[in-house]
């Protein structure tokens, strides 16, 4: 039987240098790749820490119109773009605010979840999730 899986999504950004330091630095992906395509265009590629391969990939794509850059943080035409999973939300909101990303919100303790809400520098909301334990 034949297996798909989603391996990488493209996240469209101004500067490929300046994905790279929101990412990587302050997020603490993994730079994966970068090679340099010529004219100015790059293949760069992130995983989120923890993914090892499985699908936590963002292909960060430069804007290369107008459209494009209109699109910047709404990609998704408004609901939170990307979520976030970690397995200790208290460490990873620590982590993340002395990093210097911007939470929108206070943390919030939903039924399903601990979560709070935070952009990137290009308007891209995402969300930072501790689930709750399905046996509690």
């Amino acid at each position: 039987m034949t297996t798909e899986t989603l391996a990488m999504s493209t996240l469209v950004v101004p500067d490929y240098d300046a994905g790279i330091a929101f990412y990587a630095e302050k997020l603490g992906f993994k730079l994966v790749e970068d090679t340099d395509l010529g004219d100015g265009k790059r293949w760069v590629v992130v995983e989120a820490p923890g993914a090892n391969g499985s699908g936590g990939r963002l292909l960060l794509a430069r804007d290369t119109n107008e459209s494009q850059t209109a699109a910047f943080g709404n990609q998704t035409g408004g609901p939170v773009a990307f979520f976030l999973h970690t397995d200790d939300f208290a460490s990873s909101h620590e982590r993340f605010i002395a990093a210097g990303v911007e939470f929108m919100e206070e943390p919030r303790h939903e039924p399903y979840a601990t979560v709070a809400a935070f952009a990137d520098p290009f308007g891209n909301t995402w969300d930072l999730i501790e689930a709750k334990d399905k046996n509690d």
